[in-house]
């Protein structure tokens, strides 16, 4: 993928720009009246803590599952009005998903919606979702309940400024880059297998899987905008993955969670006779890499199907699972969580999570 492309949206296309600094891009797109919302941790960083403390319009977030909910986001509303923000005004995300879905979910609702741009500071955010214009935020203990779609003016990519994070944070992108290679087909399972041990260790190649991955999600946004029929694919390992950072109390990163969760996905394609041992084990081997560190061998089936009953994806008491009839071949079936399923997961659990 070039150094930039345009999404084509029904609400507004937008370009994604790959640059080499985040400062200098911010200092030729900033205007009067614009509000930065940043990452709190990200605000602290050199180059872009000077440039923060010389700007007055700042809101500072400290990034967790409760600054990203209905509650949590009030003060900043309160904030924005209280200060004369205006319609005409912007707002400037800087941070990560959750930056970005505070920010976005702002922009949407306040005023009947105001523009904003997004500089994404994580792996998760630079590969994934920073486009498809989603936003999501948190109802009480219920994740991403609340949202709707309003895509940004713009997004500005420094996969240099990922040689900040931390392992966790390069694990849950790489976990979350994994289901586009596994959802597009079997060459870029292949290319994915080539590329991401190099990824979970250094930065030398991310613009590379980054534009790779964004590749594959822009063509199934571009067909499917909003969501209800070719891209509830992206949506494997998520019903698993999701229940597992919600039991987890999120101490599991995202991506790691979805890694855990794609896993799953497929022992169950594979018990219901659509996919081979072998590419299961095939699958597992890069997951297994991928969730290093992390545990969920103790984590309760029970709770794991209780969390999982909340999903947006289930009908008349089915689970919506995302399975797989092999790599490029993933489609929505209506799973019934019954004993056998039950068993199926006690099995897993007991063999593979050990």
């Amino acid at each position: 993928m070039s150094e930039s492309f345009t999404v084509k949206s029904s609400i507004r296309d937008y370009e994604v720009h790959f640059i080499e600094s985040i400062v200098p891009e911010i200092k030729n797109i900033i205007k009067e009246g614009d509000y930065i919302i940043i990452d709190n941790v990200v605000s602290k960083l050199n180059g872009i803590r000077e440039y923060i403390e010389g700007h007055e319009n700042v809101i500072r977030i400290e990034v967790s599952e409760n600054t990203k909910s209905y509650e949590g986001i009030i003060p900043f509303f309160e904030q924005l009005i209280v200060s004369g923000f205006k319609r005409n005004n912007r707002l400037i995300a800087i941070g990560g998903g959750i930056t970005q879905d505070v920010t976005a979910f702002i922009a949407s609702i306040l005023y009947r919606g105001v523009d904003w741009i997004f500089f994404p500071t994580t792996l998760l955010a630079q590969a994934d979702s920073c486009i498809g214009s989603k936003t999501s935020i948190n109802f009480e203990k219920y994740k991403n309940q609340l949202g709707n779609f309003y895509p940004p003016l713009s997004i500005h990519i420094d996969t240099k400024i990922l040689v900040f994070l931390k392992e966790r944070d390069i694990k849950s992108g790489v976990g979350e880059m994994a289901h586009y290679f596994f959802v597009s087909g079997p060459g870029d399972v292949d290319f994915f297998e080539r590329q991401y041990l190099t990824t979970l260790h250094d930065q030398s190649n991310m613009q590379i899987v980054v534009g790779a991955s964004l590749s594959i999600k822009k063509r199934y946004i571009e067909i499917d905008e909003f969501d209800r029929n070719e891209r509830i694919v992206f949506n494997y390992g998520h019903t698993f993955g999701h229940a597992i950072e919600s039991i987890t109390n999120y101490s599991i990163p995202h991506g790691v969670g979805i890694s855990f969760g794609m896993d799953m996905a497929n022992y169950i394609s594979m018990k219901k006779g659509y996919i081979s041992i072998s590419e299961f084990t095939r699958a597992h081997q890069v997951f297994k890499t991928i969730w290093s560190g992390y545990a969920i061998k103790n984590i309760s089936i029970q709770d794991l199907l209780k969390a999982m009953e909340k999903d947006k994806k289930n009908e008349n008491g089915k689970l919506g699972l995302i399975l797989t009839k092999g790599w490029g071949k993933m489609f929505r079936d209506l799973t019934l969580p019954d004993a056998e399923f039950i068993g199926w997961m006690e099995e897993y659990m007991k063999s593979f999570q050990a």
